[in-house]
């Protein structure tokens, strides 16, 4: 009788219904037990919206306030308009609803898990820097075979991802789609991560570009008549915005992207984070002093560090010493030479921000600097309601072929 009735269609329909209802219960309990915020306040994004509507600034969509389709906050100029005529998965997404909508299953699953088969083969560079240290750069391999993208100098795709290493699903995605394409796909590893050996006693503060510099020097020497692009991932943002900002137009770069990017480093290490993601982030940064901690031992306190319960007291601990050879004296004055915006108006190509209101690794979307996306023609900020920390995801299977194809246009 049971097999019947869940056979009749109402049958199924209440079926469903029960068990997203039951599903959403003990979600809710899960995110009490593990302290996650379940929404983003709606005064918040009342606020936002107001501010996003003043003068010089560009809407997606032309609907009322309370509409969840993304926003394009920037000065009206051709390269937005173009956007928006090309761009149809950033105009017209289809974000996922619950449970695969959830900020929180969005970006857990980019971050530890993933849908992605992990077929993708690299071929490492291992680039000596001028002060001896090693950085790494994986080539995919793969044919350039599909939309139409043969030329004897195919672009270059540089992919940049969190601060602390490692490639997630999303980004694994992302060289998929770019290979398809007719991309060379490099990704940049910072020194000691990733199997990138430290050779010295120097780890890369969070805004400082040298080695990204180098990376994209070396890069533009491999294939100097390739358009250069690039791609951040949030805390891999820092590196990127920066090294923009200090090279200005002598930059190799013809456009760059930051998908949940933190713009506001200092901010970002003071705002509370969910235990969750902040021993996460922790226990990657400490994996990597501990790998190395006798060596480290003559130049910082490494004990103290590994007892660090937040990101802000391991970064001081790591990069304000007086024992360092280049000390900050103090955490403001780091954060002097490391914010990531700091030399925003020296910026000379365009910086494509994707960020989303219910992130819960950045702090509230009402601190976005939104003043610098509406004065400044190169920096064009996208902001969803939805999206998670580097997530997205979509409803249908058939827009995961949209998610690349913005990259297309902007580099025409």
């Amino acid at each position: 009788m049971l097999w019947l009735s869940l056979r009749w269609p109402t049958a199924q329909c209440w079926a469903k219904l029960a068990v997203r209802a039951a599903g959403w219960r003990l979600w809710v309990f899960i995110c009490l037990v593990l302290v996650l915020p379940l929404e983003r306040k709606n005064q918040e994004r009342t606020e936002l919206t107001k501010e996003a509507g003043s003068p010089g600034t560009d809407v997606l969509s032309g609907s009322e306030e309370t509409s969840e389709e993304p926003k394009l906050i920037c000065k009206p100029t051709a390269l937005a308009k173009y956007l928006l005529q090309k761009c149809g998965s950033l105009a017209r997404p289809r974000p996922a609803a619950w449970p695969r909508g959830d900020p929180h299953l969005q970006t857990l699953s980019n971050l530890l898990f993933g849908q992605v088969k992990d077929t993708l083969q690299f071929t490492r560079d291992h680039l000596l820097l001028k002060d001896g240290g090693i950085v790494a750069l994986d080539w995919a391999v793969g044919t350039r075979v599909a939309l139409g993208c043969f030329t004897s100098t195919p672009p270059i795709l540089l992919l940049i991802p969190q601060s602390w290493g490692g490639m997630t699903p999303h980004l694994k995605l992302l060289c998929h789609q770019a290979l398809h394409q007719g991309f060379y796909v490099v990704v940049f590893h910072p020194r000691g991560t990733v199997g990138c050996q430290l050779t010295t006693t120097r780890l890369t503060e969070f805004g400082d570009p040298a080695d990204l510099e180098q990376a994209v020097h070396y890069i533009h020497s491999r294939h100097p008549s390739s358009l250069l692009v690039a791609v951040s991932e949030g805390s891999g943002s820092g590196i990127l915005l920066s090294y923009l900002g200090e090279c200005g137009s002598s930059t190799y770069l013809t456009a760059a992207a930051a998908i949940s990017p933190v713009l506001l480093g200092q901010r970002w290490f003071e705002t509370a984070m969910p235990p969750i993601y902040r021993w996460g982030v922790l226990f990657r940064r400490k994996e990597q002093l501990s790998r190395y901690a006798s060596s480290f031992r003559a130049v910082l306190d490494v004990d103290r560090a590994l007892n660090c319960s937040s990101l802000r007291d391991f970064e001081e601990t790591l990069f304000c010493s007086s024992t360092q050879g280049y000390p900050a004296q103090d955490w403001d004055r780091y954060w002097d030479r490391n914010e990531p915006l700091r030399d925003a108006d020296e910026v000379a190509v365009p910086v494509l921000c994707i960020c989303s209101r219910d992130d819960p690794l950045l702090p509230p979307a009402s601190s976005l600097p939104l003043p610098l996306f509406q004065s400044n023609p190169y920096f064009l900020l996208v902001l969803t309601d939805k999206g998670g920390h580097c997530g997205f995801t979509q409803s249908n299977k058939s827009n995961t072929e949209g998610k690349f194809k913005w990259k297309r246009s902007y580099t025409r």
